[in-house]
């Protein structure tokens, strides 16, 4: 790992000293193609003897979605899960090596029990916590993932564990309102495994203080990025198709000005790609060629949610307000959260389709939850059963896919948010 990471600095170091211009684009290419495969193996370490890729945390997906909270330490998540949810975020000692703790909380630690309440004051959540949100129907599993350090990307955050045990924990200091414990240091790469986490999640809340919002969304963006994740960003449209011969094919339906065809056949040769047919339709970047290349990327919706903002004037706050993907709030006093799940609902595009036995009434109490991109008539039947698209003849819908209601449809038929479906089967 120390190896990988010193790589990685070495590369960063000499990007950060080259000029960007046109001699030098094949020469950045390179860097970002080799920086690219770097931080892969951070993620995905090879497995050698026996060993397996880098771990994340052990959370059963559940509900019609996923959801994470992702952010520094001590800027709400928890009390954010707990007003959503009602779950409760376990709180663990923040791990530097010297650490003050509220004295109420040493008794617990010295009986290995730790306190449940969510603190003002600096703790980290330790573990995963999911919790539930039943909105429209749906049921939203929220998980409040540990607070996340500058650098995990490049595999910094080794030590910053919270303690489950307390054998090693040393008081050092005590007085009236605070104990001063001296940690040991721990040797685990945690802001990996928070991450890895995030990769799994079908939209990210990034928690933000309001105090200094722009310094830590341009701090998380940079981390979330070198593991891969695009944040509010569409899959590059680009072609790109491995062959046996011919060598690199490269054309494009648009002016270039970042891409050309020797910084093309850098980037390739890197992976060790010497004959594909790569097809640009838009202006794309050596960083959306590596993108598409690594296959590995994952493009999902992200909120900017912007906590504390009791905490800042009127003025700042409509400044704020106008910024995109923003959604201000005060956990704390539980303003706006109504709004967040509005807004929650509008990025994770969920269509509510209920369901209408033979001669019944259609259940608008329980709705069956398809993703916008899985919504037709064959993805609603696998939804309900496995063995449905066995005995299915038909469907009859009710609703704005429907010309006419209702309309006779096969499984092919693209389905809408609200529509009514009841499924005829086979005699």
């Amino acid at each position: 790992m120390a190896t990988v990471m010193q790589k990685i600095k070495d590369i960063e170091d000499e990007m950060a000293r080259t000029q960007k211009n046109k001699a030098t684009a094949h020469h950045l290419g390179l860097l970002k193609a080799k920086l690219a495969k770097l931080r892969r193996e951070l993620l995905e370490p090879s497995a050698k003897g026996g060993g397996g890729a880098g771990q994340g945390f052990d959370v059963t997906k559940s509900g019609d979605a996923r959801v994470g909270l992702v952010g520094f330490p001590s800027v709400g998540k928890s009390t954010l899960l707990n007003k959503l949810t009602g779950t409760f975020s376990e709180c663990y000692l923040e791990a530097s090596r010297l650490t003050k703790v509220p004295l109420q909380c040493l008794n617990c630690l010295q009986k290995r029990q730790f306190s449940k309440a969510v603190a003002s004051y600096e703790f980290t959540t330790l573990t995963c916590i999911p919790g539930v949100i039943v909105y429209k129907g749906a049921k939203i599993q929220l998980l409040d993932l540990p607070g996340i350090i500058e650098g995990a990307k490049d595999g910094k955050g080794r030590g910053r564990q919270g303690y489950q045990n307390t054998d090693d924990i040393e008081v050092t200091y005590e007085c009236s309102q605070y104990v001063i414990l001296w940690l040991p240091s721990v040797n685990d790469s945690f802001s990996i495994a928070v991450i890895s986490t995030a990769r799994t999640c079908n939209c990210i809340l990034i928690v933000l203080d309001a105090i200094k919002p722009i310094t830590h969304k341009r701090l998380i963006e940079k981390e979330l990025e070198g593991f891969g994740i695009r944040l509010n960003k569409e899959p590059p449209n680009l072609t790109f198709r491995k062959k046996d011969k011919g060598g690199i094919n490269f054309t494009s339906t648009v002016a270039n000005t970042h891409l050309d065809l020797d910084t093309v056949k850098a980037i390739c040769s890197e992976y060790r790609m010497h004959n594909a047919d790569i097809t640009l339709r838009y202006d794309a970047t050596a960083d959306d060629l590596i993108d598409v290349i690594e296959g590995s990327r994952i493009y999902m919706p992200c909120i900017y949610v912007v906590n504390k903002i009791d905490q800042i004037t009127l003025e700042e706050l409509e400044i704020l307000d106008k910024l995109p993907h923003y959604c201000p709030v005060s956990a704390h006093l539980e303003w706006n959260l109504d709004g967040l799940l509005d807004k929650v609902w509008e990025y994770l595009n969920l269509t509510r389709i209920y369901t209408k036995p033979k001669g019944m009434n259609p259940d608008y109490e329980d709705p069956v939850i398809l993703s916008s991109k899985k919504r037709t008539v064959e993805d609603f039947c696998e939804r309900i059963h496995k063995d449905m698209l066995k005995q299915f003849k038909y469907a009859l819908v009710w609703g704005s896919s429907a010309k006419h209601k209702p309309q006779r449809v096969g499984k092919e038929h693209e389905l809408e948010d609200e529509d009514v479906v009841q499924i005829i089967k086979k005699v």
